[in-house]
């Protein structure tokens, strides 16, 4: 379900649906960044690192003054220690998807705000802002039914990783190809792909906020060795992840589990 930007005093907002509005709010404002500095004819590594940093700069700034408490794990800043300590870690990658920003037209790129409380992904939020549109977990999403003779795998648009050609052998799938990780797993919950399946390159901040969404909707969600995705560990690297609609777990995690890693 796309989620309703719209907020309550902020004062009064639960942390769905404070992720929410700040994954659309910086979602806006990096839609305006890329409009005005194509326009000027910046070239696209300034397109690309201006969005990071103006939307790392407006979460941080709102997380800390809405939730002051709260830890944030960004990709864009330095290691925050306190969340080493803390039950409640804010995990957000303010640009993911950098290349497709920095390219005129392209959609495929994302925000991600996440809330981990010590033991689960209890918010979160993705916005896709080329689309205007967010997904969060408030609302819980509506998964899209599909009727397909054949599974859509979807993958990176540069490279196939090894767990995807195995699944997309196993399972017999059409490969569709997208950039950044949360257009991917929303893909899945929209209905216009099956499973997502990444393995060899990933952050904490990559996943967190798609798989809070994914999970909310019903999907599968786990390591690609069937274990749960554990976040605010100390090293930030969380290589691996599948999402899938659940019929399609079973085959998926036997596929990946006879396969050499």
């Amino acid at each position: 379900m796309i989620a309703d930007a719209t907020s309550p005093d902020p004062g009064q907002e639960t942390d769905a649906q404070l992720a929410a509005r700040l994954a659309t709010q910086a979602g806006q404002l990096l839609v305006e960044v890329r409009s005005h500095l194509t326009d000027r004819g910046a070239a696209r590594w300034q397109v690309m690192d201006h969005g990071d940093q103006i939307s790392h700069h407006f979460l941080v700034e709102q997380l800390h003054a809405a939730r002051p408490e709260d830890a944030v794990l960004s990709e864009e800043g330095l290691d925050d220690p306190r969340r080493f300590g803390s039950d409640r870690v804010w995990i957000v990658d303010p640009l993911d998807g950098t290349n497709e920003f920095g390219e005129p037209g392209r959609h495929d790129w994302a925000v991600h705000v996440a809330l981990w409380d010590g033991v689960r992904l209890s918010a979160g939020a993705v916005s896709l802002p080329a689309l205007a549109v967010t997904f969060a977990t408030e609302p819980e999403p509506v998964l899209a039914e599909v009727q397909r003779e054949r599974p859509r795998l979807i993958t990176s648009r540069t490279r196939n990783p090894y767990s995807a050609v195995v699944v997309a052998q196993a399972l017999d799938c059409d490969a569709v190809r997208l950039g950044s990780a949360g257009a991917k797993a929303m893909a899945v919950l929209v209905g216009d792909a099956d499973i997502y399946v990444h393995d060899g390159g990933m952050y904490q901040w990559d996943s967190a906020a798609p798989v809070a969404v994914a999970a909310a909707a019903g999907l599968h969600v786990s390591r690609i060795d069937g274990s749960p995705l554990v976040y605010n560990e100390r090293d930030p690297w969380l290589p691996d992840l599948l999402i899938c609609r659940r019929e399609l777990a079973g085959r998926a995690l036997d596929a990946l589990s006879r396969a050499s890693f």
